[in-house]
């Protein structure tokens, strides 16, 4: 997995981690943020490697469903992305362009 990939899983990993199965939410919570191998958190959950390999991967497919249709993080980019060029064009026009387009 590239670095890209799994800070991107991470951070839906946060949004939306209520939202997925408690083995996949463990798994996943394991993988990313306790860095164990598979074969470490199968032996913590006494299951196989590929129980916890398939839980990852539908957990993974789950959470970017859930960004697909809900898009929390992508908002997230585009108000960081919005802000950052306020920081270079600091009027009142602009933080109320800012602000019709979050609500």
């Amino acid at each position: 997995m590239e670095l890209k990939e799994l800070l991107e899983i991470s951070v839906l990993l946060n949004y939306y981690k209520n939202l997925l199965s408690d083995k996949q939410k463990d798994y996943l919570i394991d993988y990313l943020e306790g860095d164990l191998s598979l074969s470490e958190i199968a032996k913590n959950h006494t299951v196989s490697r590929q129980a916890v390999y398939d839980n990852i991967k539908r957990g993974m497919k789950t959470l970017y469903d859930y960004e697909k249709n809900i898009g929390f993080y992508k908002k997230e980019c585009e108000i960081e992305k919005e802000l950052e060029n306020l920081k270079k064009d600091l009027t009142v026009e602009n933080i109320d362009k800012i602000l019709e387009k979050m609500f």
